[in-house]
């Protein structure tokens, strides 16, 4: 039985389900559905999904990022956040542990305008990468999320006007290098090595979905020993709802 993974940054949840959201999950049919910047606190949305054990994770600043995992089979185990105080306050991580791997979604932090925040990133992708590489060392994992960052200059439309924003600076996209270096495969790039055109966030503004003057910043990543597992991976660029599509990743049983 082959198993389909979607995430999707929602830009708001409740927002979202005003845009087709409900339809989209129920043609998709998906064994695990990530979420990404929910924007709930506790309580806000009750969604009781039948067929799927259903994990949020709340920011504690109201409206803000947050993440969730609609997942078929019931896990081992879920956990939240990465275990460290400084990044687990708001909502970026969700576990489950299942018998032959390890699901982890997540909201990478942006470095903000100016690169406010970059210095943060760094903090975060260090912590991150080493959190995914302990779970590594114990059975394969499957990550996925917006993960703020175009690798390469393949992965947006305008590389070289955004050299030193946000997304693409040269010390955000070494911290992806230096993690996929440490065993992990980006599943869209394994199938897609060099197709253009192809971005999973637009802008709201200069009508750039129109356009398609985007970025391709969410992922799936496999570790290496699931290479060979992978069947497809994919982005729905024709999905409206936010301003990032839905991505996915469907691994053979």
């Amino acid at each position: 039985m082959n198993k389909k993974f979607i995430s999707w940054n929602v830009n708001g949840l409740r927002a979202c389900v005003n845009k087709g959201f409900m339809e989209y999950f129920d043609s998709v049919d998906a064994d695990i559905f990530c979420l990404q910047e929910i924007k709930l606190s506790e309580g806000q949305f009750d969604w009781n999904k039948e067929g799927y054990h259903i994990y949020y994770n709340y920011a504690e600043k109201k409206g803000y990022s947050g993440t969730a995992v609609f997942s078929k089979e019931d896990p081992i185990n879920v956990t939240y956040g990465l275990g460290i105080d400084e990044h687990d306050h708001e909502g970026r991580v969700i576990t489950l542990e299942f018998e032959d791997y390890y699901l982890v979604t997540v909201y990478t932090p942006n470095s903000q305008s100016e690169l406010a925040r970059l210095d943060y990133r760094m903090k975060w992708e260090d912590d991150f990468r080493k959190y995914l590489c302990a779970l590594k060392e114990k059975k394969s994992v499957v990550v996925c999320g917006d993960m703020n960052v175009a690798h390469e200059e393949i992965d947006l439309k305008n590389p070289k006007t955004n050299r030193k924003n946000a997304g693409f600076t040269d010390e955000e996209r070494d911290k992806m290098t230096e993690l996929l270096d440490a065993g992990f495969v980006d599943s869209f790039r394994y199938f897609y090595p060099e197709r253009e055109g192809i971005y999973s966030w637009w802008s709201y503004r200069f009508k750039a979905r129109e356009k398609n003057a985007g970025w391709r910043i969410d992922y799936f990543l496999v570790s290496e020993d699931l290479k060979d597992k992978m069947e497809s991976a994919d982005i729905h660029t024709d999905i409206m709802g936010s301003d990032h599509c839905p991505v996915e990743l469907v691994l053979r049983g």
